[in-house]
């Protein structure tokens, strides 16, 4: 399965001619949860974008493009394919595209691209995380799910993240 058609979403992975597209939709994403980290951009108004180039380039990683009537409606990055356990490492809708069920078509999607064990991780301020995520794990994994807090890495000022970890079978 390369491509997924569903009413008007597109589900495919990112090619180095969307990395573009997926960078600006990055810019996005960052401005979107810079409401729970408290960041800036930096002085040239961008964010970090070191996972970009993570999903672009390293092999146990890959990026998916989510387009809409065929325009750019979001993104995932998936990491650790080479691992027991994949991640979605960064999930995004754009917000004229949610509360459409795009985001939820679009992570069935990715994850059943890569069965096995997935773990995600979200912002307990986020009040749409909170009932979007929990949802897609009933949704892929029934009860057989599990939420834990963890500490943020590098950040001891952050409250911890919230990680989901189900499986998805192929």
């Amino acid at each position: 399965m390369t491509e997924t058609h569903s009413a008007d979403l597109t589900v495919r992975p990112a090619t180095l001619e969307d990395r573009p597209a997926v960078e600006r939709l990055w810019l996005m994403f960052h401005h979107d949860l810079s409401e729970f980290r408290g960041t800036l951009p930096g002085p040239d108004g961008t964010f970090r974008n070191e996972r970009v180039e993570y999903a672009f380039t390293r092999p146990d990683w890959a990026p998916y493009l989510f387009l809409c009537d065929g325009r750019p409606a979001g993104f995932a990055f998936v990491r650790a394919l080479d691992r027991p356990v994949r991640v979605l490492n960064s999930f995004f809708v754009v917000r004229g595209a949610r509360r459409r069920g795009i985001g939820t078509r679009a992570v069935r999607d990715v994850l059943g691209r890569h069965p096995g064990a997935w773990e995600i991780a979200f912002q307990h301020d986020n009040a749409a995380a909170v009932r979007f995520w929990p949802y897609i794990a009933r949704d892929m994994a029934g009860d057989a799910w599990t939420r834990e807090l963890r500490p943020v890495p590098d950040r001891p000022e952050l409250p911890p993240d919230v990680w989901i970890s189900f499986a998805v079978t192929g």
